[in-house]
């Protein structure tokens, strides 16, 4: 059987209500996708048949998905599969999510109510929604925790991970983050540094972050962070291309300390210029709570 080649890109967004989705889709429609708010997903498969008889006129396509009930979830089950099956589309599922209690401030600050619960309490409907949302949650191949970010930060990171939709080589995004704020959710893979000296110790280099030269060089200087070094690089050279092979276009690297801001920005930064040598992968760095504490 002749293989057919991709004509097109389709993003589904998709995910907790108030975690992002709208953001996400401004975001997108920026970078040049045509976008399409709330299409019921019954509706997908005929939506495909109308990118493919644009001719590549539609290249990237942004659909964002909201499951109100498991007959929605049903349906978009089997419209996947009929892309998967019938079309020449391509799909990735981004998933926007955020915990309880911000999701709650948010309603309340909004005022709205939540679909799920107009009548009732706003917690009540999120933890529904959760429930209806979680294997969904576990297909989506991309996965970002909007809980400590602003707009502008959701959309910086919306546009470094699909600026390159559609490049040959995989997209690496590291993030450094600190332990006591709390894991990402979206990291394919977590590597915890807090075993290395802490710069947070040193009166001149407390109130620096690990992008300033005094505390890269004192993270740097030890033996332990060289072997580590070493050894990290030669996992991430094993495992990339065993990424790429699988079919991955984005994978997240979460380097945590206990802050954030010293050890882990750092071995990020580290991690960012020398995975970003290879003419193959485009490398992201971002510090996710490199700046908490001034803020």
């Amino acid at each position: 059987m002749e293989e057919r080649i991709a004509l097109a890109k389709l993003v589904i967004i998709t995910g907790m209500s108030g975690a992002g989705k709208t953001i996400a889709v401004q975001s997108l429609e920026d970078l040049g996708f045509f976008c399409v708010d709330n299409l019921p997903p019954v509706l997908i498969p005929k939506f495909a048949e109308l990118i493919e008889q644009s001719n590549g006129k539609i290249g990237k396509v942004a659909l964002v998905i909201d499951l109100r009930g498991r007959e929605f979830f049903r349906a978009l089950t089997e419209s996947l599969h009929a892309l998967q099956e019938n079309h020449t589309i391509s799909f990735e599922i981004l998933f926007l999510d955020a915990t309880d209690s911000v999701l709650v401030q948010r309603y309340k600050e909004s005022r709205r109510r939540h679909p799920l619960a107009p009548g009732g309490a706003p917690l009540e409907g999120i933890q529904q929604e959760r429930k209806l949302l979680e294997e969904l949650r576990g297909l989506a191949s991309q996965s970002i925790d909007t809980s400590s970010l602003k707009p502008g930060q959701l959309k910086e990171i919306i546009t470094s991970r699909f600026t390159h939709l559609g490049s040959e080589g995989l997209v690496l995004n590291v993030i450094s983050f600190g332990f006591k704020y709390g894991i990402p959710i979206d990291a394919d893979l977590i590597f915890d540094v807090r075993f290395l000296p802490n710069p947070h110790y040193v009166d001149t280099l407390r109130p620096l972050t690990g992008q300033d030269p005094d505390v890269y060089e004192y993270v740097m200087k030890w033996t332990d962070t060289q072997e580590f070094l070493i050894k990290l690089l030669d996992l991430l050279h094993f495992l990339i291309p065993q990424y790429r092979k699988e079919g991955k276009s984005q994978v997240v690297i979460g380097i945590g300390c206990t802050g954030g801001k010293h050890r882990s920005v750092a071995i990020a930064e580290y991690l960012g210029r020398r995975i970003g040598e290879s003419e193959t992968e485009t490398v992201r760095v971002s510090h996710r709570d490199a700046e908490r504490d001034r803020r």
